[in-house]
C-alpha cells in the first residue's frame, strides 16, 4: 500500500490517504491538525500536489472542486466559483500577482 503524505514542516509529515484514492484530473480536500485544510490533487501524468483549500477570494473552502489545467506548462487548479487560476507548485494567482495560497510539500510512500 503507498499513502500520500503532506509536510505540516520540515519533519513532520501527515498521512493524507492511500495515494490510489486519488482520481488523476481531480482534487480532494484534506483536513489539516489546526482546523484548516488542504486541496490536494494528482494530475494525469501522476504529479500530486498539494495546496491550500480556502479561495483568497471567496473566503470559501472550494479549491479541491476546481478545474486542473496548464498554461504555459505551468499546472494549475481553477476556483470553481470565479474561476483564478493558481499555480500548483508555487500558489501564486496567475489573474492576480498580489495573491497567492500556501503550497505544501507532498510525497508518495
Amino acid at each position: 500500500m503507498t499513502t500520500l503524505e503532506l509536510s505540516l514542516s520540515e519533519d513532520a509529515w501527515m498521512t493524507v490517504c492511500e495515494a490510489d484514492r486519488l482520481t488523476p484530473g481531480r482534487g480532494m480536500a484534506a483536513l489539516l491538525p489546526d482546523g484548516r485544510q488542504a486541496a490536494v490533487f494528482r494530475d494525469r501524468a501522476g504529479r500530486t500536489y498539494a495546496i491550500d483549500n480556502r479561495d483568497p477570494f471567496t473566503g470559501a473552502q472550494v479549491l479541491a472542486r476546481g478545474l486542473l489545467g496548464s498554461a504555459e506548462g505551468r499546472p494549475f487548479v481553477a476556483s470553481p466559483l470565479l474561476k483564478q487560476r493558481f499555480d500548483l507548485t508555487t500558489g501564486r494567482c496567475l489573474d492576480d500577482d498580489g495573491v497567492a495560497v500556501t503550497v505544501y510539500p507532498v510525497r508518495v510512500r
